[in-house]
């Protein structure tokens, strides 16, 4: 298992339009919850991160009491901009868990999740707990990076398996396994009794400045390695050049920006009413 980050969120936040739609997407795709206005559903996001795509729940709910979770101190100082009441009525608080050992206290309307069950080793295994935990008729839904193989991971692992980073950085890079094939989340949700909708998204993210697509993995993939050389600057430094090299001949810049395809795996499960 990769080790815990330090998440950075001003620097996960350098592409949060980009990071952001994936989630509109998502939630574009989940159906009505089953309680409704004038009682405010329950809802709980798991990964929050910085807060700024739960806010959005927010829109699409308004009178939802929303709490996110996440195992970030970093990440949940930032995400507190947002807590409080929200315009519609409901609010948004957020909370320390850790989606590893997390399962719901309470019933819930909604559970979701943003990008971070590919960080939670074990993690169809927690579909059951969270599946009890909704209120009947109500949905799971998350996103997931469906990417290991591109080249942006490929590198890393290639290059952290080196003789030289080998000791110091094979334990921290995320396994091939950590997301599954899309067949298995819907056979495992759909063996769970739920009515279940998984999908992938390619998006070519054209994105622009110098060297694009390290500043885009620098806040969330390149972040296990970060954390492991903290405290070797030099080596940080190295590790980092070298795969900055790689990456430039990967993803090669043209006249309007540099292209990142990013592979995305959906999936929408809502249970028995």
């Amino acid at each position: 298992m990769p080790a815990t980050p330090t998440w950075d969120p001003a620097q996960y936040l350098r592409h949060a339009g980009h990071r952001a739609r994936p989630f509109t997407d998502l939630l574009a795709r989940i159906p009505g919850l089953p309680t409704q206005p004038p009682a405010g559903p329950r809802i709980a996001d798991l990964g929050c991160g910085a807060g700024n795509v739960t806010a959005l729940l927010a829109d699409r709910w308004p009178t939802a009491r929303i709490t996110g979770y996440d195992n970030s101190p970093q990440m949940l100082a930032d995400a507190q901009a947002y807590a409080g009441p929200t315009p519609g009525g409901g609010r948004l608080d957020f909370a320390h868990a850790d989606a590893t050992t997390w399962t719901p206290s309470e019933p819930y309307d909604l559970i979701v999740s943003n990008a971070a069950l590919q960080w939670v080793d074990g993690h169809l295994d927690a579909f059951p707990a969270w599946l009890d935990g909704l209120t009947p008729g109500g949905t799971f839904a998350f996103q997931v990076p469906n990417n290991i193989d591109a080249p942006l991971h490929a590198l890393m692992r290639e290059l952290g398996n080196t003789p030289r980073w080998k000791d110091r950085l094979g334990h921290v890079l995320r396994h091939e396994d950590s997301v599954h094939a899309p067949g298995v989340y819907l056979d495992r949700l759909a063996r769970l009794g739920c009515e279940t909708d998984v999908w992938e998204t390619t998006y070519l993210h054209v994105l622009t400045g110098e060297d694009p697509v390290l500043d885009w993995v620098k806040g969330t993939g390149l972040r296990p390695v970060l954390t492991a050389l903290d405290g070797d600057p030099e080596a940080r430094d190295a590790f980092v050049t070298a795969y900055r090299d790689l990456l430039r001949e990967a993803y090669p810049s043209a006249g309007y920006g540099t292209v990142l395809p990013f592979r995305r795996l959906f999936a929408v499960a809502r249970k028995a009413a």
